[in-house]
């Protein structure tokens, strides 16, 4: 047998994992890239939704240039809750990527962490239309807020779980786990301050929430928001 197998190409054998010593949930979740790249795909269609819900005015009742800017008066709050949403959208994609970037790999419970965080960002496109839809409704206020705030506790405990678990690179700062806890948790307590103008009106609480989102987006060098 041998001298017939001298001279030939045996393909070797893949090795077959032991299931006992490789189990499967050690094994899933693990690629940090394709979830960086699932959650790049899904923050776009999210945002490029909520500018669908901007419509164009029905041309059948504009008749006059005054009608016209009637109607685009009417798009006002679609307009506000585009904005506001894309901001949101824009700090937690900024967020959750300052993340991704300090950890060195990942297992399954982490990407399922991150999976249900995106399955909430899926939802903003709904709960923007709810409030523009009904921008004056304080209940419709408080399911946006909540959208948010389902975000920021989804981010803090992914982050959480991947320092527990040592899966943060080596090389990452002593402080960026409390800089990156901080930075949210003060922002949810912001928010949610926001929240509690509606009580004047929901009109005082979204300007709050945009000034608010402004702050973390352009990040201005001012003593009193640079530790926010």
């Amino acid at each position: 047998m041998d001298h017939l197998l001298r001279g030939r190409h045996i393909k070797p054998r893949h090795p077959r994992l032991d299931a006992a010593a490789h189990p499967y949930n050690a094994l899933a979740g693990r690629d940090l890239e394709r979830l960086a790249a699932l959650s790049d795909g899904l923050f776009a269609i999210a945002m490029t939704l909520l500018v669908l819900q901007i419509r164009v005015p029905a041309a059948a009742g504009i008749h006059t240039e005054q009608d016209f800017w009637h109607a685009l008066g009417g798009l006002a709050p679609r307009i506000i809750t585009y904005l506001l949403s894309f901001l949101t959208l824009g700090i937690f994609w900024v967020g959750q990527q300052t993340q991704l970037n300090h950890v060195a790999r990942a297992d399954r419970n982490l990407a399922w962490i991150h999976l249900t965080f995106l399955a909430a960002v899926a939802t903003m496109p709904f709960s923007t239309a709810l409030l523009a839809d009904f921008i004056t409704f304080r209940l419709a206020l408080l399911l946006y807020w909540a959208n948010i705030l389902i975000l920021g506790v989804l981010l803090v405990a992914g982050w959480r779980y991947a320092s527990q678990r040592g899966l943060v690179t080596d090389d990452a700062p002593a402080e960026i786990a409390r800089a990156i806890s901080r930075r949210i948790i003060v922002a949810q307590a912001l928010y949610a301050c926001g929240v509690l103008l509606c009580v004047i009106n929901t009109y005082w609480s979204i300007g709050f929430i945009v000034v608010l989102q402004l702050n973390y987006a352009i990040a201005p060098r001012l003593p009193l928001l640079a530790r926010l």
